[in-house]
């Protein structure tokens, strides 16, 4: 009888254990609607939740505009010792508040020399590969700056890519020859597209702040583009590209020329050229010369790396932007410096997406964090 008993609790502890593995494989198995069961976490320990040890990256939206400018007095001449206080930005009119704000007197430079060898500039092509030397020679800083030259007649070329070498470039631009149409649109468009766009990064520790420039000389008669002049102002805007034109439609003579009939020729007026050439720097934030003499050639080039030296920079997170492509009209005032002017692009565009065209660069137009207009 004892025997007896001790069997059936045998029997009854091995049934028991039977069920409870059958309870635990249950719940491993689909439901009859098809969901997996899944037994209830346990709540994670505080540090799993936020630890800024874990090695986790916490992505956030900032929509910023980063604007580079330089003031100029009645007399043309740079003031480079404004504070933070003393500029207003407006977008579509509407006043911002000034996030962030600095000076920038030492950003690395990518310069891209843009030099028309046209048959129209046949005559002119000897002062325009001298001054374009100087220019280079008396800005670029090896190790840190690097420029291209590109030349355009019928269609624009690359004739020495992105280099410190002063000599390399000076080589190539001595060796430019004039001859063909005009096609200034599509340089302007292609170089900020093919090299100002992703130009080349300096080491340390902020190699994505470069400034990027472009010194386009020509006498702004296009014949033969496929891109229109507003895609070119366009894309140098979405590439924050700042574009120093110098013109050529004057026949220039030097300080030291005798000739009664070579000195009396003036400029008096802007040509439909030089107009557009105008509109080319004035919507970029760059600036328009239109040189007399060969010695004013001369000065331009200074004038523009005095300028590329002494710029302010302002950032601002727009009030109720929307990223919805369109363009924003922006505006920078002095309001308490009567006669100052403020030479900076006139806008951005809100792009919806990043794309091809969008620079990387910390100093890149427009918002920035994980989007950028």
């Amino acid at each position: 009888m004892k025997a007896m008993n001790r069997t059936n609790l045998v029997i009854t502890a091995l049934l028991t254990a039977a069920l409870l593995l059958l309870v635990s494989a249950d719940w491993a198995q689909q439901s009859p609607g098809g969901a997996k069961q899944q037994p209830p976490a346990a709540p994670a320990a505080p540090s799993q939740r936020a630890n800024p040890q874990s090695g986790q990256t916490f992505r956030t939206e900032v929509n910023l505009v980063d604007v580079l400018f330089t003031v100029l007095n009645r007399r043309n001449k740079l003031v480079p010792d404004l504070e933070q206080g003393d500029f207003k930005v407006f977008d579509e009119g509407k006043p911002q508040d000034i996030r962030y704000f600095s000076k920038q007197t030492d950003l690395p430079l990518r310069i891209g020399m843009l030099l028309d060898t046209s048959n129209s500039i046949r005559d002119r092509i000897k002062f325009e590969q001298d001054a374009s030397v100087s220019f280079l020679f008396s800005v670029l800083r090896r190790s840190k700056d690097e420029a291209f030259v590109m030349t355009f007649d019928d269609e624009p070329q690359v004739i020495q890519a992105f280099t410190s070498d002063t000599g390399a470039l000076r080589d190539e631009i001595m060796r430019t020859r004039a001859g063909g149409g005009t096609a200034i649109y599509d340089a302007v468009y292609e170089a900020c597209s093919k090299q100002l766009n992703h130009p080349p990064r300096p080491p340390g520790d902020q190699p994505d702040v470069v400034r990027r420039v472009m010194i386009l000389i020509s006498d702004g008669d296009d014949n033969l583009s496929t891109h229109t002049r507003s895609e070119a102002i366009e894309l140098a805007q979405r590439t924050s590209v700042v574009i120093y034109t110098i013109s050529t439609s004057t026949q220039w003579v030097s300080l030291s020329e005798t000739d009664p009939n070579k000195t009396s020729d003036r400029k008096y007026h802007l040509t439909e050229g030089d107009q557009i050439l105008q509109q080319l720097a004035e919507e970029t934030g760059g600036r328009a010369f239109f040189p007399y003499h060969v010695d004013d050639l001369d000065q331009s080039f200074q004038d523009i790396g005095d300028e590329l030296r002494n710029q302010y920079s302002i950032a601002y997170q727009p009030m109720n932007y929307v990223r919805d492509g369109r363009y924003h009209k922006i505006r920078v005032e002095v309001p308490d410096h009567k006669g100052y002017q403020v030479r900076a692009r006139r806008g951005y565009y809100a792009r919806p997406n990043q794309d091809s065209n969008a620079p990387s660069d910390r100093g890149a137009p427009g918002p920035q964090g994980t989007s950028k207009p």
